[in-house]
């Protein structure tokens, strides 16, 4: 009888053993994953600051101020970031980028920018005979761009602005055509 209670015992022992050693596996697999996850959440909180604003720049051949057919994407094309203070219009960050060959150009911004106006603006053409920028206040050439995790856009690193476009001095002779084609009548003269 005592041989058979010590070898209870020994299997109780063993199974006890093993509970053991797979639950310290369990908390080791457990603390891994879990300080993976914590450096993971660390970094996403990081990235609410951080964001990658992607743009183009066009040249319009048709001086209508928006992308058509005739229009062509300019690389070399110099764009600028300003940030201004929505109570005093203090500038409070500028920042410049230059297009691509495919006329894109990419900035990447960090921190929040909640409490001012954020915009980007065309600086300079690469092409003389496509220059032109429009001074009229209403017509004023520049892409609002929202700089903060906190306005409700799902995708808080990547913010992509509307294209902007330097003008031709006199539009094309084919953008009548291109207008039909759209069903539209512009308010520009040809």
């Amino acid at each position: 009888k005592e041989k058979r209670c010590k070898k209870k015992r020994q299997e109780s022992f063993n199974i006890f053993r093993q509970m053991a050693t797979k639950a310290i596996f369990f908390f080791f697999v457990s603390a891994v994953c879990l300080s993976s996850l914590a450096g993971k959440a660390v970094a996403d909180a990081d990235d609410f600051d951080r964001f990658q604003i992607q743009g183009s720049v066009y040249c319009d051949t048709c001086r209508v101020q928006f992308v058509t057919r005739l229009s062509k994407f300019l690389e070399g094309a110099k764009v600028k970031l300003e940030c201004r203070s929505r109570t005093n219009g203090t500038v409070t960050l500028t920042k410049e980028a230059v297009t691509d060959k495919s006329g894109s150009y990419k900035m990447e911004v960090t921190g929040d920018h909640e409490e001012e106006v954020c915009e980007l603006v065309l600086l300079q053409s690469p092409d003389s005979g496509c220059s032109d920028v429009s001074k009229e206040a209403y017509l004023r050439n520049a892409a609002k761009v929202s700089l903060t995790a906190n306005d409700g856009i799902v995708s808080h690193e990547t913010r992509i602005v509307n294209p902007l476009g330097f003008m031709v001095k006199t539009p094309s002779a084919d953008c009548p055509a291109a207008f039909k084609e759209l069903g539209i009548v512009p308010d520009v003269i040809f």
